[in-house]
C-alpha cells in the first residue's frame, strides 16, 4: 500500500476518532517501505494516544469494507467490545494489544475506529474498542510481530515505535 492511499483511506477513521485533531495536522502514523510486510511508525502525544494512534493505523493497513448498513462513518452496524491485556513491559503491552484486536477483528469481522482505555500503564490495559462490522478486509493482517518494535518515550514527553505487520 503506498502512503498516499492509506492517508485517503484513513481519512474516516482519523476523523471521526480524533475529531479535536485536524488530518491536516499530521498524521499520527505512516507506512514505510517493506519487502514483504507492512510497517508503520506511529507516534502520540502520550501513551494513550500511541496505543491508539497504533490501532488505526492497523485498521487503515488493513483496508475494511463497510458491512451492513447502519450509523457509523464505516458504514457498518456499530459494535464496542472490551479487553484486557497485561506484559512485562510497555512495548509487549502494545503489540499484545494489537494483537488481540486483530483476533477480533477477523473472528468478528469488526473494524474499529477508537479505543477508550478504562486502564492504561507500562504492563497492563482495559480498553474498550468502538467500530463497526466490516464485510471484509483487503489486506490479511495475520500477525502483529515484535520485530522493530521499541516503544520510547522521547525527551519532548511524546511517544513513538515502529510496528511491522506480518501479512
Amino acid at each position: 500500500m503506498r502512503v498516499h492511499e492509506a492517508r485517503l483511506h484513513t481519512r474516516a477513521f482519523s476523523m471521526w476518532s480524533h475529531a479535536h485533531r485536524s488530518i491536516m495536522d499530521c498524521m499520527p502514523y505512516s507506512f514505510l517501505e517493506h519487502t514483504a510486510d507492512v510497517r508503520m511508525y506511529v507516534t502520540g502525544r502520550t501513551q494513550e494516544e500511541l496505543f491508539c494512534d497504533a490501532l488505526l493505523g492497523m485498521i487503515a493497513a488493513a483496508r475494511p469494507a463497510p458491512g451492513e448498513a447502519g450509523t457509523t462513518p464505516g458504514g457498518g452496524k456499530p459494535v464496542e467490545r472490551t479487553l484486557s491485556v497485561s506484559a512485562p513491559d510497555v512495548t509487549a503491552l502494545l503489540i499484545d494489544f494489537l494483537s488481540e484486536a486483530l483476533v477480533l477483528m477477523h473472528t468478528e469481522r469488526e473494524a474499529y475506529l477508537d479505543a477508550h482505555f478504562l486502564r492504561l500503564d507500562e504492563r497492563s490495559l482495559e480498553a474498550e474498542l468502538r467500530g463497526y462490522v466490516a464485510d471484509s478486509f483487503e489486506e490479511d493482517i495475520k500477525a502483529v510481530t515484535y520485530h522493530e518494535a521499541d516503544v520510547k518515550k522521547e525527551k519532548d514527553g511524546t511517544w513513538s515505535t515502529n510496528i511491522v505487520f506480518d501479512i
